[in-house]
């Protein structure tokens, strides 16, 4: 644990933004996760789940959590899978 009064204040910030971080990412990954089961299982209501992964993945690249490459290609491969469907 440091000493400086602005170093502790830096690790308390910093466990704080890593707790936000897992749930952010844990919650996207679970959407992209959500998604690729849908197609595998060519349910109903696989464009709909596809549509909300996309806006989860943008949403994410714009507030930083993920890089915009990251979350570009991460589109295009669902949206190559939903086009394999159809």
């Amino acid at each position: 644990m440091p000493n400086i009064k602005s170093a502790i204040k830096r690790v308390k910030t910093t466990e704080k933004k890593t707790v936000a971080n897992k749930i952010t990412k844990s919650a996207i990954r679970t959407s992209v996760k959500k998604a690729k089961v849908a197609l595998e299982s060519s349910a109903a209501d696989a464009d709909s789940i596809v549509k909300q992964a996309v806006i989860s993945i943008d949403k994410a690249a714009a507030k930083g959590y993920m890089h915009k490459n990251t979350a570009a290609r991460k589109k295009s491969r669902l949206a190559k899978a939903v086009n394999a469907l159809k």
